[in-house]
């Protein structure tokens, strides 16, 4: 195990791919194993303390969503002290692989998940239905899932038409109905807007009695942005780790949207569509108050302008 890993990540930004991935999987051989899974999957683990974060994600992701085009997991190996294991995809595949089922197989005949006191599963969206599938190699793990699928077998999930290129995929073998693979967890967290209705409806999906249902209102569907643009992530993730994640907490942090611009254009368009001309005005004399919204104070005044107008055609 190494005294102090990653020291040498920032030689990853700035790479191109194919140089990014030559020294990812150095960096990573160093610290733990790297391992290539097929042509589009590979593992790579960090092997620090006793916690474990396991997340799955995609090239394009950790190359677009971390300054130091590293995976999310490393921040927490330097910060936390805790290991680390990121299964990767090229692309959205929802590692449907038998090289990732090989890989997990592999991990669970070598009971590598007993070696830690705690273990934390995460991923969003496509890597967010991984996190909830592979978690049954991990009996009672803890997984955070953010706009998670629970499949897209169009038999159960015909609904769903986002993500049509998947249709001939099978979500049928091997770890292949999330909420089913999920429910040796123990616990589940779905972070998701329940008004995003797709999301919602795969969120209905997970029915077991350790399923908690984190509801980002008027958030849109790009959660893992937001959490991250807001720093709630981390917490989220050293939360669930430290057994302390829960709705009350969860609630708590979310007070960051009231900071948060997208969050509150969303908000604003949403009252505007259901001409809660009220509402609106308060929301905007808020956030004018607090912040440098020029949105905002523009549609304050185009609000006030109409309620003037308004009254003096009632007069």
């Amino acid at each position: 195990m190494p005294d102090a890993p990653l020291r040498d990540t920032e030689l990853l930004s700035g790479l191109d791919r194919p140089e990014w991935l030559r020294q990812f999987a150095a960096i990573t051989r160093a610290n733990g194993h790297f391992q290539v899974l097929d042509t589009r999957h590979l593992a790579a683990y960090v092997d620090h303390g006793a916690t474990l974060l396991v997340t799955f994600e995609t090239l394009e992701g950790i190359r677009a969503l971390s300054e130091r085009h590293e995976p999310l997991g490393w921040d927490f190996v330097r910060a936390d002290g805790w290991s680390h294991l990121a299964i990767i995809s090229d692309g959205d595949t929802w590692f449907r692989s038998q090289g990732v089922y090989d890989y997990v197989d592999t991990l669970i005949d070598e009971a590598f998940f007993d070696d830690f006191e705690r273990v934390v599963v995460y991923g969003a969206g496509p890597c967010g239905y991984a996190a909830a599938a592979f978690s049954v190699a991990a009996p009672g793990s803890v997984i955070l899932a953010v706009q998670p699928q629970a499949t897209l077998d169009p038999e159960i999930a015909g609904w769903d038409d986002r993500f049509v290129e998947m249709r001939r995929t099978d979500f049928t073998d091997r770890f292949g109905f999330a909420p089913r693979m999920a429910e040796g967890a123990e616990e589940v967290f779905l972070i998701y807007d329940p008004f995003e209705r797709l999301d919602a409806m795969h969120a209905a999906l997970f029915q077991s009695d350790q399923v908690a249902r984190l509801k980002l209102r008027h958030m849109g569907d790009a959660l893992q942005t937001d959490l991250m643009e807001m720093r709630l992530l981390t917490p989220l993730l050293r939360a669930a780790a430290d057994g302390a994640l829960d709705a009350s907490l969860f609630h708590e942090l979310l007070r960051a949207r009231r900071e948060h611009l997208p969050y509150l254009r969303r908000l604003l368009a949403k009252l505007t569509q259901d001409r809660r001309d009220g509402l609106a005005r308060r929301l905007c004399a808020n956030v004018t108050a607090r912040l440098n919204a020029p949105r905002f104070a523009r549609r304050l005044e185009a609000l006030e302008a109409a309620a003037t107008a308004e009254k003096v055609g009632a007069d």
